[in-house]
């Protein structure tokens, strides 16, 4: 029988896009079917995989020199939908990642980020299939690799890792993506405001994920989950917030109060 965590990696190190996501497609209909097992303590061996496994394009260059994402030219509106499905693609990689390196968490951890793995597999393929009406796909266009760099800063502990990546890069989407929404409101671009409906929706869910394992994580230690993110955003060097922020998507993906308040100050 398959195993989850072990699957998870391999599929990680998968080079093939369409492969990667078929087969993410594959494992989550076979663990619903409980025919995927589940080892929580096995610490697996990625030395000599090259992780994530990646396409050789598309080119990955520093956020600064990325293409500029004009709405005024369908290549422009191709290049920030290719921005995004880079991001999903990034973000199906770091659930994988999430799943098979940390041992020893409850079942409903793997079973979360399994779960994650294969929402972000459909944006991808959402986004990808938009492109491609534009006459692109992803590969195209150059991209940068922020979200994926946190990744890898984050191998050492679980509790960095659910701090620093959803529950910080990927909360900015909460913030970036309903204004990245109505740009193609204003130009009536039906379909990508209906997957860019579909992937906020998702992703607050993600991050309330992230949030309820970085509780948990917190709770399990014993310290306040407010000294503890102030201390791993700085141990890890995670990016400064900033705002506007989406407080209402924020909230429903699990910040507190006092969270969203100390956001919120000058």
């Amino acid at each position: 029988m398959l195993e989850l965590r072990e699957t998870s990696l391999e599929i990680l190190a998968n080079t093939d896009v369409q492969a990667k996501v078929s087969q993410l497609y594959h494992l989550f209909d076979e663990y619903q079917h409980q025919h995927i097992a589940l080892n929580l303590s096995a610490s697996l061996d990625a030395q000599e995989l090259i992780l994530p496994g990646r396409p050789l394009k598309p080119e990955l260059v520093p956020p600064l020199q990325a293409p500029k994402r004009r709405m005024t030219t369908v290549e422009g509106r191709a290049i920030l939908l290719h921005s995004l499905a880079h991001i999903e693609f990034n973000a199906m990689n770091l659930a994988l990642d999430a799943i098979w390196r940390f041992p020893d968490m409850p079942q409903q951890y793997y079973e979360d980020w399994l779960k994650v793995a294969k929402e972000e597999a459909y944006h991808f393929s959402l986004v990808n299939e938009h492109i491609q009406s534009f006459g692109f796909t992803y590969g195209d266009f150059p991209a940068h690799n922020s979200l994926w760099e946190m990744v890898e800063r984050t191998t050492d502990a679980v509790i960095a890792r659910m701090a620093l990546v959803p529950r910080t890069m990927e909360a900015r989407g909460l913030d970036a993506v309903p204004g990245i929404r109505d740009r193609f409101k204003q130009i009536k671009d039906d379909r990508a405001v209906e997957i860019l409906e579909i992937i906020l929706n998702d992703e607050i869910g993600h991050v309330l994920i992230g949030n309820r394992w970085f509780n948990f994580l917190c709770a399990r230690d014993n310290v306040s989950p407010i000294t503890a993110y102030r201390e791993l955003a700085k141990k890890y060097h995670a990016p400064v917030l900033r705002g506007p922020f989406n407080i209402e998507a924020r909230k429903q993906a699990g910040f507190t109060s006092e969270e969203l308040s100390l956001m919120e100050s000058p």
